[in-house]
């Protein structure tokens, strides 16, 4: 009896040390993975910018994300070549204050990959990606967030990363109509057709 008893004690002791040993395991893991995703750099970095400093109630609100895709990768053209590709798209979650009116993607560049029989229409380096939303009649002066995500698929020449997407908040500033509004960014948005 005593010799069951021990070896009953020893295996409790066993099991308390290995569950020592796999807490240390699994933090470790954690450690290095979390290492690991903080010394990648993203393949799509994004950022939002609007035509003018402030808008009005009642009026057009031009905006845009500029998203820059790293080097030796692409996303797809919001209208893909093939049906099954994913496209890219610009969203935003629209408020009582604000309707999506349009939005304006750039016409892709038609590039042949050696995954596909077929050239690919796609995206590479800087992308521009306009939005044109209306302001509400009865929106009061002052600053309202809005949620907005873009989304993709980066890929190489060999291989597809799992679909994604960078969230973005926007913020916007309305302002009496007796206030001047003030142009940001002209550049940006002499290149984006609204129309």
């Amino acid at each position: 009896m005593n010799i069951d008893m021990e070896l009953h004690t020893i295996g409790e002791r066993d099991w308390a040390k290995m569950r020592v040993r796999l807490g240390f395991m699994i933090l470790a893991l954690m450690t290095s993975s979390f290492g690991w995703a903080q010394s990648n750099n993203p393949v799509v970095e994004t950022h939002a910018v609007m035509a003018t400093d402030a808008v009005h109630a009642n009026s057009p609100v031009k905006l845009a994300v500029l998203a820059q895709v790293a080097t030796g990768y692409h996303i797809n053209d919001h209208k893909p070549t093939l049906d099954y590709l994913i496209p890219t798209k610009f969203e935003i979650v629209p408020g009582d204050q604000f309707t999506v009116k349009n939005v304006v993607y750039p016409k892709g560049t038609l590039k042949k990959f050696p995954f596909s029989d077929v050239p690919l229409s796609v995206y590479e380096g800087k992308v521009v990606v306009g939005m044109l939303l209306r302001a509400g009649t009865t929106v009061p002066a002052g600053t309202y967030t809005l949620k907005a995500k873009f989304a993709y698929q980066a890929c190489n020449d060999h291989a597809c990363l799992a679909p994604t997407s960078v969230p973005l908040i926007l913020t916007i500033k309305v302002v009496p109509h007796n206030v001047p509004l003030k142009a940001v960014e002209p550049d940006v948005f002499e290149r984006i057709k609204f129309e």
